[in-house]
């Protein structure tokens, strides 16, 4: 919810233009000047949203640092209205007293008469009730800290094992080295969190997280695809018509002889199956595939070009 659009007012408007236009919006989206009208009462909810989120100073900080998006992921709507008394703020605007000033719109009464906003916004838009709530008023929730994002670049024999990284940051202004560890089958873009590694908050609420954003460095032979290892070997043009032998040393060390068949064609992949990555901490690994790339060569001896020769006339 864009709530600056709601309230029709800039993001740079003052606190006054911000409650002189929520003022305008709820004389007239109000119950009572709408007879119970389901698409009022849902336009009057959403400008009151709007409200207690920019007419509250650390709120509206977050909101302006997070947009829009990922405000609502981090924060509730019973977060967003905590500490926010609807009925007292209306009263502020000349609706008559609490919540008997709604007189009969059936939105908001109940079997025992007239009620405040609970039916709609639940307890925290009421000013009773709810977590941290005392008495006639709500006490606001302490809002936690601004999020960290680091990249952290592993390459292909810590996605293999698995590994234990110490990354070193300025942590609200110290330096400091933190522990984090890469489980094995891990693939760039994956984000890893370090709970309350991440700012500290400015009204005493818990630190913010630390993300870490993986970036799996390339390999000098193997090319990773899922669980899968790609790694090309060139080969004399003789061997592809008779066939021959690789050895093909695995990301973790072990000699494995390949056994090339005669009439190889390019570009060929020969498996090596269970010897690939690991599809997660304990999944099963993927495989090993030799691509075979057929060398030509540019420049003949004599004697080489007389071998070709005869080969042309040979049919091959």
């Amino acid at each position: 919810m864009a709530y600056y659009k709601v309230l029709g007012v800039a993001k740079s408007a003052s606190s006054a233009e911000i409650k002189k236009s929520y003022r305008k919006l709820a004389l007239k989206y109000h119950p009572d000047k709408n007879n119970g009208d389901k698409v009022s009462e849902a336009k009057f909810k959403e400008i009151s949203q709007a409200y207690a989120v920019l007419s509250d100073e650390q709120k509206r900080q977050q909101y302006d640092t997070y947009g829009s998006t990922e405000f609502h992921q981090r924060f509730s709507q019973e977060d967003i209205f905590q500490g926010f008394d609807l009925n007292s703020i209306l009263r502020q605007f000349g609706f008559g007293s609490g919540s008997a000033s709604f007189g009969n719109s059936s939105a908001f009464r109940s079997s025992t008469g007239p009620q405040d906003f609970s039916s709609i916004f639940g307890n925290a838009a009421g000013g009773r009730g709810g977590q941290g709530c005392q008495g006639g008023g709500c006490r606001p929730q302490p809002l936690k800290g601004k999020d960290l994002t680091y990249e952290l670049s592993v390459n292909l024999e810590d996605v293999l094992q698995g590994a234990e990284k110490t990354i070193s940051l300025r942590h609200n202004g110290t330096p400091q080295n933190i522990s984090v560890k890469i489980p094995k089958g891990i693939d760039s873009g994956k984000r890893l969190r370090l709970p309350e590694k991440g700012v500290s908050s400015q009204s005493n609420g818990p630190p913010g997280d630390l993300f870490l954003k993986v970036n799996v460095l390339p390999h000098a032979e193997f090319v990773r695809q899922d669980d899968d290892l790609i790694i090309e070997k060139r080969i004399p043009f003789s061997n592809a018509c008779l066939g021959t032998e690789l050895e093909i040393t695995t990301l973790d060390g072990k000699r494995i002889k390949v056994k090339v068949p005669p009439g190889v064609q390019q570009e060929a992949k020969l498996r090596i199956k269970g010897h690939g990555l690991p599809s997660g901490p304990i999944g099963s690994r993927g495989d090993i595939y030799v691509k075979i790339a057929i060398r030509i060569p540019r420049d003949l001896s004599d004697e080489q070009h007389g071998i070709i020769d005869k080969l042309s006339e040979a049919g091959l």
